[in-house]
């Protein structure tokens, strides 16, 4: 696949859509759950309708990788770009339990759409501009962008509710409106910076497509059920999706208890969520030394372990300053876990089915998530929001289990870490 770039240039305008794509999602974190709450949902509501976004995922998720790999990942990055625009428009004017659903499942379509399309498209494309390039020092450096984004975008967000409501838009809505101007910008990106040659015409595309998105679907499913290594790295996925809703979800609520007030958790939850992504960032950046030291496998389950206490650290403590830096250092951790997961996933496949198999390892969180969002908030009702995270932290340490198999290929037969 040559797009007639050099790496260089296929690098900064992956990083470039990186930013553009998650500033937006930096925006809405600090207020994702609390709008919501604000505007009358109880927490189990609120995890009822968020794990629609999970299982709409899951039902997507094999389509459309598959659809990426078979008519273009900048075509399907484009239509995710679109449904995302209007998902985050329902979700802005939504004020009932029906409309916050119906936006979550257009969130779902936008996250299936959006899985693996443009990391696929770096990934072959500078393997084609450039036979065995390093890629992995491109994921690792698109993880320093998407914590550096969130983290400018949760800052703002945190400050734009601080400034109270504009109008007829409340405090905590001002953030999600801004993010949809964004959204906007984001789809203009893609657009103009995402090269890709044209893999079928618009006469007979759909006829031409719809067999060959089949064919992936099933090259993706007989490569997974042969590998083992990468049966179990797709394994990983299960425990992430469950125990990941401890800290992106439950960890507002944690602190909204701990400070006594949903305004108050929010303008808190900004500077928190900024520095927390920038934390993120640092994670990302030290993924490659680390690697050169312990071996990529190891540091993924090391990860794994150390998420899974820091977690815990966050409904053990007690008060405002202990719960935040435990939230911090969870996200450092979280920074270093996504590209050594994913450098993982990216050897035991080659470039036709890369999209697929993306979609393949991201579905098995979607069910994971709406699981423990239906678990974990009805247990944080239940009992308690800090029984909920323990219950969360348990999981995601146990996902560092799955890494023994990656483990044993690279000892046996090491390979550039």
């Amino acid at each position: 696949m040559t797009t007639g770039l050099s790496v260089a240039a296929i690098r900064r305008r992956f990083l470039v859509l990186t930013a553009l794509r998650w500033l937006p999602v930096g925006l809405v974190l600090p207020v994702m759950v609390l709008l919501p709450l604000e505007r009358g949902l109880t927490l189990t509501q609120f995890g009822l309708v968020a794990s629609v976004q999970g299982l709409v995922v899951f039902a997507l998720e094999l389509p459309t990788g598959g659809m990426a790999d078979a008519i273009g990942r900048r075509r399907v990055l484009l239509l995710a770009r679109a449904v995302s625009i209007l998902a985050t428009a329902l979700y802005l004017v939504a004020v009932s339990p029906a409309v916050f659903l119906v936006a979550m499942a257009f969130q779902g379509i936008h996250r299936a759409l959006d899985s693996g399309p443009l990391e696929a498209w770096y990934v072959d494309a500078t393997l084609a501009a450039e036979p065995g390039s390093d890629f992995e020092q491109g994921l690792s450096g698109a993880g320093v962008v998407l914590g550096v984004g969130i983290a400018a975008g949760a800052l703002a967000g945190g400050g734009l509710v601080a400034l109270g409501p504009l109008g007829p838009v409340e405090a905590l809505a001002m953030p999600v409106a801004i993010s949809l101007g964004l959204q906007v910008l984001g789809l203009v990106g893609v657009a103009v910076l995402m090269v890709e040659p044209v893999r079928a015409r618009a006469a007979g595309a759909v006829r031409r497509t719809l067999p060959a998105v089949r064919s992936a679907i099933g090259d993706g499913l007989r490569l997974l059920r042969r590998s083992v290594v990468l049966l179990a790295l797709v394994s990983v996925e299960l425990t992430w999706g469950f125990g990941m809703v401890a800290f992106e979800s439950l960890f507002p609520v944690r602190l909204e208890e701990i400070v006594s007030g949903a305004d108050r958790a929010a303008s808190i939850l900004g500077p928190t969520s900024s520095v927390a992504w920038l934390a993120f960032a640092v994670g990302s950046a030290m993924v490659p030394g680390l690697a050169r030291r312990m071996g990529m496998a190891r540091t993924a389950a090391l990860m794994r372990v150390l998420q899974g206490m820091t977690v815990a650290v966050m409904a053990w403590s007690a008060g405002v300053v202990g719960a935040v830096t435990a939230y911090i250092v969870t996200y450092a951790v979280h920074g270093a876990s996504g590209p050594s997961h994913m450098t993982l996933i990216h050897r035991q496949v080659e470039g036709p089915l890369r999209a697929t198999v993306l979609s393949l390892n991201s579905m098995a969180a979607q069910p994971a998530g709406a699981i423990g969002l239906l678990v974990l908030t009805f247990l944080a009702d239940a009992v308690s929001v800090a029984a909920a995270i323990y219950l969360g932290a348990a999981v995601l340490a146990l996902g560092s289990l799955f890494y023994l198999p990656a483990w044993r290929q690279e000892r046996d037969s090491p390979i550039r870490s």
